[in-house]
């Protein structure tokens, strides 16, 4: 049962590393060790899991279906082990994140010198892209995502919330007037943001007192890039509606100026996302605890209500 095993994990670096020659050497191995696994394995199973060349070997159908299965055999038999093991208090190996762009350079990037220091052996893989990746194609642990989730397999947790700021540049104001009112903002030129997942522009959403606005303004230019979207607002391009702890240092030092102030952004929630199949994983529930911890400290980010896990 351990050379069953310990195929599947060779044939599983096969595929993903696109060759035996690269295998072998990530896994330490000799080559005819890698080369002999996959051959008992294919005649053990009965069925050509690669086709394979002088220079070059690709995955079969019948070897993608299997790949898959051993992907999902292998990640239970490392969680039930680090459920058992020493690792459940010094968890290690490689964890790959993914996060918004801006969310992760501002706030988790500067705050990684303390989780290393308190999991030392974890490698950390962030990813920083405002796209939604698909975290099981792309083999991704797990992902921060700010808004509202679409239905999915995905295991949730509500970790925090962002608020939002409506600014202008000087150059901005000083061209084109302030506004006194949500309502003024036709009359003006709007950045929008549009989902890097579903191309939608996001509307523009105002309360104050009970009284609720939400409106779909027009602009020059709609960007699906937090620091882009940033920089456009920064040239005098338009107004911007964006997360407070990316406008808040650029208020301070004049480059924005709050407009509409007496005004509240909806706020949107800010969860942790991950696989089903992975939810045990120590490394994962580590880096999860660590972001709740660091999201109730940050101005602004702790969620008003509890946190718990829940199904999306």
């Amino acid at each position: 049962m351990n050379n069953k095993f310990q195929a599947m994990e060779v044939f599983v670096q096969v595929v993903d590393a696109g060759g035996f020659s690269r295998a072998a050497e990530a896994m330490k191995l000799p080559k005819v060790t890698v080369s002999t696994l996959i051959k008992t394995l294919e005649t053990t199973l009965g069925v050509r899991l690669l086709n394979r060349t002088t220079r070059h070997c690709s995955v079969t159908a019948d070897g993608a279906a299997y790949y898959e299965h051993c992907l999902r055999i292998l990640t239970e038999i490392r969680v039930a082990e680090e459920s058992l093991s020493s690792t459940r208090l010094s968890p290690k190996g490689r964890l790959r994140v993914d996060a918004p762009t801006g969310l992760a350079s501002e706030v988790l990037v500067p705050a990684l010198p303390d989780f290393f220091a308190r999991f030392p052996d974890i490698r950390l893989e962030l990813g920083c892209s405002d796209r939604s990746v698909d975290l099981i194609e792309e083999g991704v642990d797990c992902a921060v995502r700010v808004g509202e989730l679409r239905n999915s397999s995905l295991i949730a947790r509500r970790v925090g919330v962002m608020h939002y700021m409506t600014c202008a540049a000087p150059s901005y104001l000083k061209c084109h007037g302030r506004p006194l009112h949500p309502d003024d903002l036709v009359h003006h030129q709007c950045l929008n943001y549009f989902s890097p997942r579903t191309g939608q522009i996001f509307d523009w959403h105002f309360s104050r007192e009970g009284e609720r606005i939400k409106r779909s303004l027009t602009g020059p230019i709609a960007l699906n890039d937090s620091y882009a979207y940033t920089a456009a607002g920064l040239s005098g391009l338009g107004i911007v509606q964006m997360a407070a702890f990316l406008m808040e240092p650029m208020l301070k030092d004049g480059r924005f100026e709050l407009i509409l102030d007496d005004w509240s952004n909806d706020p949107m929630p800010i969860h942790v996302v991950y696989p089903q199949n992975r939810h045990l994983s120590t490394k994962v529930r580590v880096f999860v605890e660590w972001i709740v911890e660091l999201f109730a400290k940050h101005p602004g980010m702790a969620p008003a209500t509890a946190r718990r896990a829940r199904r999306t």
